[in-house]
């Protein structure tokens, strides 16, 4: 049987703080919809960062965020749209275009793109 998790999400926009019962087979994101919690999200595959959030306590499983350099989720951003808990959790919204500056920003400023992103650079 899977274990659920307590995940506190304090939404910066609104200031308010939603508490959701999460199993840690389940998309967190998928699962505070069904609760009735509204949280930003666009593409609901990992791809973009409009559902990013910021982990401030907690762990959590995200192998399908191809939207997150590995250097943004050791610095503790998930998305949550392909996010599972596997503790409790408390995590904060964050700004979609503050998310996309630190992913893109430094490429795209200064015109080094080429050819595709560079998601997977160490």
């Amino acid at each position: 049987m899977s274990r659920t998790y307590t995940i506190k999400v304090r939404d910066r926009a609104t200031g308010k703080t939603h508490t959701l019962k999460v199993p840690e087979d389940r998309y967190i994101l998928h699962t505070a919809e069904k609760q009735g919690v509204e949280l930003p999200f666009s593409c609901r595959n990992g791809a973009c960062t409009a559902c990013a959030v910021r982990v401030l306590s907690g762990e959590i499983y995200q192998p399908e965020a191809i939207g997150l350099s590995p250097d943004l989720r050791q610095q503790g951003y998930a998305l949550l749209c392909v996010s599972y808990p596997r503790s409790d959790l408390e995590v904060e919204t964050q700004d979609e275009d503050e998310v996309y500056e630190l992913q893109f920003g430094r490429y795209f400023a200064k015109g080094k793109v080429k050819a595709g992103l560079p998601l997977d650079e160490e």
